[in-house]
């Protein structure tokens, strides 16, 4: 009996574990999300990196969920978010911008 629940208690954390992505992994994204648009900007471009990736970053946390890297709702629901957030910033037309950006998104959240 003892060792039935301690199997139900790992499988438990582990399925806790999965579901949280840890604030490390989050926190190394929305630097790669910096060094992915610090590399892209030009002097004559008025983006401003650190507002483009907070705004990312806050945008993420608000439309994903557990695991939605798994469902098509999900990534829909991502892309989208990333796509207004990026023609916000007149960056929507950068199809490249947009699959490196998304697959950071990805990785880390």
């Amino acid at each position: 009996e003892f060792l039935k629940q301690l199997l139900d208690l790992a499988r438990d954390l582990l399925v806790a574990e999965q579901e949280t992505p840890p604030t490390e992994d989050e926190d190394r994204g929305k630097a790669a999300l910096t060094e992915l648009f610090e590399e892209v900007r030009a002097p004559d471009t008025p983006i401003i990196v650190e507002r483009l990736v907070t705004r990312i970053d806050e945008i993420v946390r608000l439309v994903r969920f557990p695991g939605w890297q798994g469902t098509s709702e999900g990534e829909r629901e991502v892309r989208k978010a990333l796509r207004k957030t990026l023609f916000d910033f007149k960056l929507h037309q950068d199809r490249e911008l947009f699959d490196k950006a998304y697959g950071y998104v990805r990785q880390y959240y």
